[in-house]
């Protein structure tokens, strides 16, 4: 199964995405950060807030789903990146919360999912290193199965776009 149109990278604000669901760079308490963990819960409105209350939280590398409430994405997808400190774990983890999402997308029959980078803002996860996993996971997710149809990497800066933009060209071509 081809990747090319499945698979894209741009730059912008997650919480204006319509897809079905956007994934949050949660903490493990899913109530609400710094980040992209709080703009999402500030778009989303205090119900997200009042429905991850009601979850207990998410391990380092697995993934809840919620509703999106006063986003234009109908859920979010919470996954809990690892705090990077250069263990070989880190990177098993960070692969495991694309696994999940997808998998939880894939379940809930979700077509469309936007990422951000995961762990890449205050957790210290290194760009590229990060980039290569979150490409990688999501390329054999894909390869294997129908579900999701699309996945965008929603990137806040040019210059995380542009480290985002050599794998995909090569995985898609």
């Amino acid at each position: 199964m081809t990747l090319k149109g499945r698979l894209e990278a741009r730059q912008g604000d997650i919480t204006r995405m319509a897809v079905d669901a956007i994934v949050n760079a949660a903490n493990t308490s899913l109530l609400g950060g710094g980040g992209v963990d709080g703009a999402i819960h500030r778009a989303a409105g205090p119900e997200l807030l009042a429905e991850c209350r009601t979850i207990g939280g998410c391990p380092t590398g697995e993934a809840r789903l919620t509703k999106g409430y006063r986003l234009p994405a109908r859920h979010v997808i919470h996954t809990v990146g690892p705090v990077y400190r250069g263990r070989p774990e880190d990177s098993r983890l960070l692969a495991g919360c694309y696994t999940h999402s997808l998998t939880l997308a894939m379940d809930h029959g979700l077509q469309t999912l936007a990422f951000p980078a995961i762990s890449c803002g205050v957790y210290g996860y290194p760009i590229a290193d990060a980039c290569r996993i979150a490409v990688d996971s999501c390329a054999t997710f894909m390869g294997s199965h129908d579900t999701p149809d699309r996945v965008v990497f929603v990137l806040f800066s040019a210059a995380y776009l542009d480290v985002y933009t050599r794998p995909l060209s090569f995985r898609v071509a």
